[in-house]
């Protein structure tokens, strides 16, 4: 029978949570509650606080019997994470809370393969929900009123989640009519757009392209899949999101970014795209700290900031230094003649002394192993010649 995990605070949200196990059940699901308040014990959980706490690698006293409730919080995150994880039976995750909960389910549910329903039934779900989302595809509801007691509303709202969950656990995807393709993650931005064309169309024939565009949340996204075994080799063209996450632009990765490729050794071809900007909203955004800087008003909404040598150089020491932790088939590759459509001769961001910055830092970094190739190519990143030379070393190594 599909497994539905309805997890909550079962000392202060256990009547909601029974309630919507009970419709998970009349649904034709079977509902496992699993108890992750902090307080303590609740009545009525098929898995309790102190199994979910004794998962936490500092044991359950890291979790449970704390007087601050943020750590106590955080511990029990920690905790629910790894034991959900070694769950073979997920049929669906069903979650119900307010802020606390919210943040304490989600961070279990994003550490889930995509493609595991996920629901979280929560009282922040009409703000801003991308801390809870992430790069994963869990489903946020708003619960409309608290989270507090069986009443007209949360009737409706909880058991309409429930019957959602219940339905994805019982009915998951068909499987394909035909053989599948193997998938490959390819990152693409505006000013990367030409280069991603041509090997798209190039590899459409043999291969799944799941374009993802580098806004922070696409080249984590495009991470989470390879994380989750679902492509099978990594074309990271464009990696304009790590300037933004050291110089403060609105499209950030994180300190994890190229982590997937270290963890799953997926072949990986990779390049320096519209490194050669840091990217912020209107124009009136830009941090004071930067006047007098080389900006570009790509459209009223997202003004684009030339980065510096200086700034180059610590762009190529944050790649290399991960590329170099790499163990599986890796090439990464120098477009010479420029980073995007316009770091070439006549636009707005041609700067040689600022490529050549990136470039000896990545080329003096670089560590040579057989599993692990630098590529020059004396040609701009959309040019003809730097999209043979990426397809080349993809087919090269896959």
């Amino acid at each position: 029978m599909a497994t539905v995990y309805v997890i909550g605070t079962m000392d202060t949200k256990g009547a909601e949570l029974r309630f919507a196990a009970d419709c998970v059940r009349r649904a034709g699901a079977r509902p496992v509650l699993v108890d992750v308040g902090t307080k303590g014990p609740g009545d009525g959980a098929d898995v309790t606080a102190a199994e979910i706490a004794a998962h936490h690698p500092d044991g359950a006293g890291a979790v449970l019997g704390l007087n601050d409730r943020g750590a106590a919080v955080a511990g029990m995150a920690e905790a629910l994470t790894r034991w959900l994880s070694a769950r073979t039976d997920i049929g669906a995750v069903l979650g119900l809370g307010g802020s606390g909960n919210t943040a304490l389910v989600t961070q279990a549910m994003r550490a889930l393969p995509i493609g595991t329903p996920k629901l979280m039934v929560s009282t922040v779900a009409s703000g801003n929900v991308a801390p809870y989302v992430g790069p994963s595809d869990l489903a946020l509801m708003y619960s409309v009123v608290d989270v507090a007691g069986i009443n007209g509303i949360s009737r409706r709202v909880i058991a309409n989640a429930a019957h959602a969950a219940a339905g994805m656990a019982l009915n998951p995807p068909p499987a394909a009519t035909a053989a599948e393709k193997p998938g490959i993650g390819m990152t693409m931005f505006g000013v990367t757009t030409a280069c991603i064309t041509m090997l798209r169309e190039a590899l459409d024939a043999d291969y799944e392209c799941y374009v993802f565009h580098a806004t922070g949340a696409g080249g984590q996204s495009m991470e989470k899949l390879a994380d989750s075994g679902l492509v099978a080799a990594l074309i990271d063209i464009t990696t304009t999101e790590v300037p933004d996450h050291l110089f403060g632009g609105v499209f950030p990765c994180t300190e994890d970014r190229f982590g997937a490729a270290i963890r799953t050794r997926l072949p990986y071809v990779g390049s320096v795209g519209a490194v050669d900007m840091v990217n912020f909203g209107a124009k009136d955004t830009v941090p004071a700290r930067y006047a007098g800087r080389t900006l570009y008003v790509h459209n009223p909404q997202v003004t684009l900031m030339r980065t510096t040598p200086e700034e180059n150089r610590a762009i190529g020491r944050f790649i290399v230094e991960r590329l170099n932790r790499m163990e599986g088939p890796v090439r990464f590759l120098l477009p010479l003649g420029g980073v995007s459509a316009i770091d070439v001769p006549g636009m707005p961001f041609h700067d040689p002394a600022a490529d050549a910055a990136l470039f000896e830092t990545i080329r003096s970094g670089f560590v040579p192993a057989p599993n692990r190739r630098l590529i020059e190519v004396d040609a701009a990143i959309n040019d003809r010649a730097f999209a043979d030379a990426v397809l080349t070393a993809f087919r090269e190594i896959v």
